[in-house]
């Protein structure tokens, strides 16, 4: 049993662990601010702003994000959660506690006197080890339809079935090769908006309207130009337009334009999706044509367009090409439709690679944009258990490999040994956070989870949440994603190196504003 002055840090004459305590500090209150909101039994968190403006989430990215934060290993702690999120989409609370706890566990073996660099190098040979161990006892996901798929995105979706079919719907829809895309997220897929009837189609939005309401809302059977650019004639340089031969010029070169625009009616272009500005002569004789023209639109929604649509992104130098040259680049889909109310125009049908919307709908704003987040999480959730399979969860996977790493510490040499049992110690955490969450003694409980683990050599055993017994995560259906845990835990990994590597923290002076 350790004694209380290691528990309570360097002492108050020892400068050179100051900086460490203040920092772990910071670290652990970050960390119990998210925290309560883990599990099946975690509560809500409500963020309120100086307006008195209030945000009700038990979403730990929401609340991190949102919260005032000044401390600099804070920051560091907060940037971790953020690039979890960016990456995975989901386990950001977890990567939080690991680092915290990670942080905690390491400064601890320095109060006892461990030298930091021994700590440090023995926290990353532990996380190597748990991290490869992760791999080893993963449980894969070979179908669409597996059933394990189903319970991640119910669990990730906190239990809103709904939710849950939308995102197995649209990862059917679109399919495991484009499931594993390094470039493709699904939860980019996930469109909210308050006046929507939730549901799955096989196409995108675009985030935007067509350009005038004389243009056709709908139109079937579709032929689809992408422009990145704008739809105007070539400009002319200020200077030469003084001059009468770049006026001249310029007149020419709006001819040249109208002509452009007169072939593109000709060749029955249906859609013209345009990344800047639509010169006003263009957009009427498009209008009057009956072409739906959508402007000044996303480099992303250019993208999704010409990949659904099959369509390549031409610059409009390239539309003075003969009309068998512009064959090439045009796009089909089967219909294309202005959503008014959501002020978004719908492609569906495309000719080009799979795409699935998921639209998430709700009663207010408030509401619609925490279904939203509840959406991305679970459609990131499924999206890489199909990557990487899944581990039990609660903290079962993490609690079996603490015993894996426990047992590696005792082939490590020297003094990085205590660096690995620190993550042996953080590796209790999450599984001791979601106990203490459902209203039990994690003490007792954890210990017992330990050693019937060990008994049964299982890494699948939990706590029921329940009803406070030892349960089979498996069983109950409780499984997370692979690569959500591992990027948590190689992050936490990470970040806790660079925090305990801080040796002094010194205020940076003001530098004078630079003279023009």
């Amino acid at each position: 049993m350790e004694s209380q002055k290691e528990f309570a840090g360097p002492d108050k004459g020892d400068s050179r662990l100051s900086a460490l305590q203040t920092n772990t500090s910071a670290v652990r209150a970050i960390a119990s601010a998210v925290e309560g909101t883990l599990g099946p039994k975690g509560l809500d968190t409500m963020l309120v702003d100086n307006r008195g403006e209030v945000i009700v989430t038990n979403d730990g990215v929401t609340i991190l994000d949102r919260m005032e934060v000044k401390h600099p290993a804070a920051r560091m702690l907060v940037n971790v959660a953020r690039a979890q999120q960016e990456e995975m989409g989901d386990g950001t609370t977890t990567a939080t506690l690991l680092a915290a706890a990670l942080v905690e566990e390491g400064a601890k073996q320095v109060f006892r006197g461990v030298p930091v660099a021994k700590v440090i190098a023995g926290i990353g040979k532990g996380v190597r080890f748990a991290l490869q161990k992760m791999q080893e006892i993963a449980r894969p996901i070979w179908e669409l339809d597996d059933e394990w798929l189903q319970r991640i995105a119910f669990t990730a979706g906190r239990e809103n079935e709904d939710i849950s079919e939308l995102v197995i719907e649209a990862a059917q829809m679109v399919g495991r090769e484009k499931l594993m895309e390094k470039n493709f997220k699904l939860c980019d897929c996930v469109v909210a908006h308050p006046r929507a009837e939730s549901e799955v189609f096989a196409g995108i939005l675009i985030n935007k309207g067509r350009m005038n309401l004389q243009m056709p809302a709908y139109k079937h059977d579709v032929r689809v130009l992408v422009v990145g650019d704008a739809l105007e004639p070539e400009p002319v340089d200020e200077e030469a337009l003084a001059t009468e031969a770049g006026f001249a010029r310029q007149m020419e070169l709006k001819d040249e334009f109208l002509q452009v625009i007169e072939k593109l009616i000709q060749m029955d272009i249906g859609l013209i999706v345009v990344d800047r500005g639509v010169d006003p002569v263009a957009e009427e004789m498009l209008t009057d044509a009956g072409v739906m023209v959508v402007q000044r639109v996303s480099h992303h929604d250019l993208a999704k367009v010409a990949d659904h649509t099959g369509a390549r992104i031409i610059k409009r130098s390239a539309l003075r090409k003969m009309p068998e040259e512009l064959e090439t680049v045009i796009g089909h889909c089967d219909e294309v439709e202005d959503h008014e109310p959501y002020q978004r125009i719908r492609v569906s049908g495309g000719r080009g690679k799979p795409f699935a919307t998921i639209l998430v709908g709700a009663s207010t704003e408030e509401v619609v944009g925490e279904r939203e987040r509840i959406c991305k999480d679970a459609a990131s959730a499924v999206q890489a258990a199909v990557r990487g399979g899944f581990l039990p969860g609660g903290g079962a996977a993490e609690l079996a490999l603490a015993r894996e790493v426990e047992k590696y510490r005792d082939s490590v040499q020297g003094m990085e040994r205590f660096g690995v049992a620190a993550v042996a110690e953080a590796l209790h955490r999450p599984m001791v956070q979601v106990v203490a969450n459902a209203g039990f003694n994690p003490l007792e409980k954890v210990e017992a989870v330990k050693a019937l683990q060990l008994k049964r050599q299982s890494d699948s055993l939990g706590i029921d949440c329940d009803r406070g017994n030892v349960a089979d995560m498996i069983e109950m259906g409780v499984v997370d994603p692979v690569p959500v845990k591992y990027h948590a835990l190689q992050a936490a990994g990470e970040v806790s190196a660079a925090i305990l590597r801080i040796h002094t923290i010194v205020k940076m002076r003001d530098l004078p504003d630079l003279i023009e």
